[in-house]
């Protein structure tokens, strides 16, 4: 069976995404980068500590962000699919992209869910603190959270090919792909 997203094309046009899809986009890259960060960071102070507790919980509060604005992105991309390829992209490369962006709504789920799950332990009737004494339900699916760090690490391995082929696409061998998201533009081919 034939991937349309593969398949289909732009022609020699340049078809941006919508606006919603360019701001989602952009605001999860930077909430992802802002939760790596803060990931990291919690764990080089002790247990219990109150600096330990407080990247914790903003560590827990920027995941469920995550995740709520994944299922709104998700919905956006449900409702306006995003555009075609330029028929000047490779096929193989189309396909690539395609399936990374997959495994990016993937990790955008599974990473807040597993997190979640981890901290059912500790939660208070089946809920968890967040920033500002808010409180979000936990997932009690028991051995899930054991593999919110494994997928960190598949994450943050499928960012960086993802900024190495943007980059790739923008500034190496140039073409119409690079201009479907903004900021950056359609250039002529090397």
């Amino acid at each position: 069976m034939a991937d349309y997203m593969v398949e289909e094309t732009s022609g020699t046009r340049v078809i941006r995404y919508a606006s919603i899809a360019v701001a989602i986009h952009w605001l999860s890259a930077a909430l992802i980068l802002t939760q790596i960060y803060l990931g990291f960071a919690f764990g080089d102070y002790p247990k219990g500590s109150p600096e330990r507790t407080e990247l914790f919980t903003w560590h827990k509060t920027v995941g469920v962000t995550i995740l709520l604005l994944a299922l709104a992105r998700l919905a956006v991309r449900l409702i306006d699919a995003p555009p075609p390829y330029p028929d000047s992209f490779p096929k193989w490369e189309r396909a690539v992209a395609v399936w990374t962006h997959r495994a990016f709504y993937f990790f955008i789920i599974a990473l807040p869910v597993t997190g979640l799950a981890a901290v059912s332990k500790r939660a208070v009737d089946g809920w968890t603190q967040l920033v500002g004494g808010t409180w979000f339900p936990v997932v009690p699916i028991p051995g899930i959270g054991e593999a919110h760090e494994p997928l960190v690490f598949a994450m943050i391995a499928l960012l960086i090919v993802h900024v190495l082929a943007a980059l790739k696409n923008q500034f190496l061998t140039g073409g119409p792909v690079a201009g479907r998201m903004p900021p950056f533009r359609a250039t002529e081919k090397s």
